[in-house]
């Protein structure tokens, strides 16, 4: 078994890894940047390295300087979390070539889904079915303009080696194209290091479902079940829940059979999260596979009462599955919102600086990851998110009151935050009959709520 874990990440996601890291007798080692000197996550660990300046680029993207203090620590593994590195393949190699365990899924794999063209034609090869596309990388506006047109608009500019929403542009005509590609490129150039981009149909109107999943080197998969992850602004989750009122018996048999063969076609390792869209007349295409642990991951294990980061740093060891499928089984239900430091006022821009009080909510079926406490500084180096709050309940309106509960006793005080945003769709219509889509932030001012 792995003894020592250096946690190569920042804020929840640290605190989340390193108590899972006690729960297991594991050493830990974080990470920080001068920004973070003085955070939670750095001063909970067994050991605790500074490795760089306050910008991500010269601290937790830098490579060298992670891997060295891995080993200048006497770590087995590392974990990278989410974001930063967790789906570099470079870095995945350059860990194992160090002699150290990445708790993640192999650089072959990350290679092959990490690029969203090359993804889509692994899924075609074998039987999943994927939203109609260019044929791997637009090189070319000329080129763009042909694939727009022979699939037809409206459609995505979407990078290629991209992700959440960055380096996506919408485009309704040729001359919205000319823009879409540029500015996508551009900013997909800037978040990735890559301006390549790829051309997709836009589906009208979709549900966002993914399916979680964790596999061993053993050839063993497993399916957790899936999340709606529909409730989003600017094609950024705000609010996931799990199961989704959309997914019928029959759909989720079918979501979790193209998630599994989709896991299978790159000998997946580790958890991963396959992504899909879900139309309006139920058609499902294959979207992209996440090779890292995802941010609303406390939803699934609200419901299947399985620690996905303990299974991971168990398979990452060499272990079997601790579970067959036979033993999943979903219990009620469970929704996460994410709370930002953001300025409702000012288009959500992130709103970094000091949090002079904090009351976090507790109670029956109400969870909070985070690494907040007053005093504590909101650095504008990196994500804008504060924490998460998951509620769970026997049916989803029990888990929706409660987590109307939970907000309604939350209170940040120091920075502006989405609070408002996240408890007025606790009140929407179209969330609370489970009748929305993508496009339910879409039509509705909401932000302004004072909940101080």
């Amino acid at each position: 078994m792995i003894r020592r874990v250096l946690v190569a990440n920042r804020g929840e996601i640290a605190v989340r890894i390193i108590r899972a890291c006690r729960d297991m007798n594991i050493e830990m080692v974080t990470v920080f940047s001068e920004a973070d000197r003085d955070a939670q996550f750095a001063s909970l660990a067994t050991k605790s390295v500074c490795i760089g300046p306050a910008r991500a680029s010269e601290s937790y993207m830098n490579q060298a300087n992670i891997i060295e203090a891995a080993l200048k620590t006497d770590c087995d593994a590392i974990h990278p979390g989410y974001g930063f590195l967790s789906e570099n393949a470079e870095f995945a190699e350059r860990v194992k070539d160090a002699g150290l365990i990445f708790i993640g899924p192999s650089a072959d794999a990350i290679r092959s889904l990490g690029d969203k063209a090359t993804a889509k034609r692994i899924m075609r090869e074998c039987g999943v079915p994927t939203v109609p596309g260019s044929d791997g990388v637009v090189a070319t506006l000329p080129e763009a303009k042909a694939e727009a047109a022979r699939i037809g608009y409206p459609v995505l500019v979407k990078a290629s080696a991209g992700g959440g929403g960055r380096g996506m542009r919408r485009a309704d005509d040729e001359q919205s194209l000319e823009a879409a590609f540029s500015e996508a490129g551009a900013e997909a150039l800037a978040a990735f290091g890559s301006d390549e981009l790829y051309i997709e149909k836009l589906i009208l109107n979709p549900r966002h479902i993914e399916v979680q999943l964790i596999a061993d080197r053993h050839g063993n998969v497993l399916s957790l079940g899936e999340r709606e992850c529909s409730v989003q602004r600017r094609s950024q989750k705000i609010l996931e829940e799990a199961p989704s009122k959309a997914v019928s018996a029959e759909l989720r048999a079918k979501f979790t059979e193209y998630a599994v063969r989709a896991a299978k076609a790159v000998n997946y390792e580790n958890a991963g999260t396959v992504e899909f869209v879900l139309a309006p007349d139920e058609s499902v295409y294959f979207i992209e596979m996440n090779t890292r642990l995802q941010v609303e991951h406390p939803v699934t294990e609200a419901v299947t009462g399985f620690d996905l980061v303990r299974e991971q740093i168990r398979v990452a060891s060499g272990l079997e599955l601790s579970a067959a499928q036979s033993d999943i089984a979903i219990t009620g239900h469970a929704i996460e919102c994410r709370l930002c430091a953001e300025d409702p006022e000012n288009g959500f821009m992130p709103s970094p600086g000091t949090i002079d009080f904090v009351h976090l909510p507790g109670g029956f079926g109400i969870r909070v990851d985070t690494a907040i406490f007053p005093g504590c500084r909101v650095p504008p180096y990196y994500d804008s998110m504060l924490a998460k709050i998951i509620a769970h309940g026997k049916t989803r309106n029990e888990a929706v009151y409660r987590m109307r509960r939970a907000l309604e006793e939350l209170i940040v005080r120091g920075v502006k935050t989405n609070l408002g945003q996240l408890y007025m769709v606790l009140y929407n219509r179209e969330f609370l009959t489970g009748s929305y889509d993508t496009g339910i932030l879409e039509n509705a001012e909401y932000g302004t709520l004072n909940m101080e």
